[in-house]
């Protein structure tokens, strides 16, 4: 068992091999950008959507992605007129930031505490608090299926016990030179959590702490695909080893957040890596097969002759061109004879 700033880890090599298989992907990254720099920019901006909307609705928001995309295309003051849209923009604007200068942005309280204050910054009920330490308790609830609330943990408490946790969490952060980042990317976002410095928004500063801490270490690959929304996936679980972690507090072994933590990596380097397939198929394809696949994309379970139809290609093209994007994996094929139908893989 080690001791890393005030926890427990079991370091064996079940988690270095976590480690090594995360590392692998990440040594091979430059490649990926160098061969996929056009397509790259279009998933950034489709992650940027999903981590927006993930992230905001992890904490109540009622917006899906596409009324999300639809709100940061058309972003002005006058069209955030309710919470939900408030949390949005400022969460954009947070994540925008962090794209855009994390080599300049240090782990420091003032970083953090500026950070904060542009999360809010929309937030009308949160004028009061935004960039301040909390003044009062703020226990981390999360909702239940009957409409009532259960405590997940119990935060630390207001006032110089929050102000000191934070000053210890960012001194040891930036004084450790041995603990690999990812690890210490992954207790930081728990510390973070677990204090609750802020009265709130600390879920989602949370989230985007840890993608600042990832790119500040070198892992670029994050910014074009969702962890938020991985997170969301997961929201279950996220709370689970949380809590199962905070109930030793304080000294307690964290060793299945990590995991957990090192899970969520995993998985969106997948998903990343299948994104990137896709896109490599899609531009090698011709104008036709594109203009399919678009309006399969806009109306899943079509069928050929409203393709034809729609598009005014002949049907024996549209068929001869179906079967080329379904032998490419790239549209899946349901029924039989006329009643066969179409949507994206």
């Amino acid at each position: 068992m080690h001791k890393v700033h005030t926890f427990r880890i079991e370091i064996d090599w079940k988690l270095i091999s976590e480690i090594s298989i995360i590392d692998r992907f990440d040594a091979s990254w430059i490649s990926i950008e160098k061969r996929e720099g056009q397509s790259l920019k279009q998933l950034k901006s489709v992650a940027t959507v999903k981590s927006v909307g993930a992230s905001t609705r992890i904490e109540g928001s009622k917006m899906n992605d596409e009324e999300v995309d639809i709100l940061l295309q058309n972003l002005s003051i006058e069209k955030l007129v309710n919470r939900d849209s408030q949390e949005v923009a400022g969460y954009y604007d947070v994540l925008d930031t962090i794209s855009e200068s994390y080599n300049v942005i240090n782990i420091t309280e003032n970083s953090i505490i500026n950070l904060h204050n542009l999360l809010m910054r929309y937030s009308e009920a949160d004028q009061w608090h935004k960039g301040n330490y909390k003044q009062h308790k703020n226990s981390v609830e999360t909702g239940m299926p009957d409409g009532s609330t259960q405590v997940v943990f119990v935060t630390t408490p207001p006032g110089i016990e929050t102000e000191d946790a934070m000053r210890s969490l960012i001194d040891w952060y930036n004084s450790d030179k041995s603990t690999h980042p990812l690890v210490k990317c992954a207790l930081f976002a728990y510390e973070f959590v677990s204090i609750h410095p802020f009265q709130d928004g600390n879920g989602r500063l949370s989230r985007l702490l840890t993608t600042l801490l990832l790119l500040k270490n070198g892992y670029k690959w994050i910014e074009y695909v969702s962890f938020e929304s991985e997170i969301e996936d997961r929201k279950t679980e996220y709370y689970r080893e949380l809590r199962r972690c905070q109930a030793q507090r304080p000294n307690e072994n964290i060793t299945t957040w990590i995991y957990f933590f090192f899970s969520a990596l995993k998985n969106i380097q997948v998903k990343l890596e299948k994104k990137l397939e896709t896109t490599g198929a899609l531009s090698k394809l011709d104008p036709k097969e594109k203009s399919i696949l678009a309006f399969i994309s806009d109306h899943p379970g079509t069928k050929s002759g409203i393709i034809s139809e729609k598009l005014g290609i002949p049907i024996p093209t549209v068929k001869r061109l179906l079967n080329s994007l379904f032998t490419k994996n790239l549209i899946e094929r349901f029924g039989t004879g006329p009643g066969t139908n179409y949507s994206i893989k």
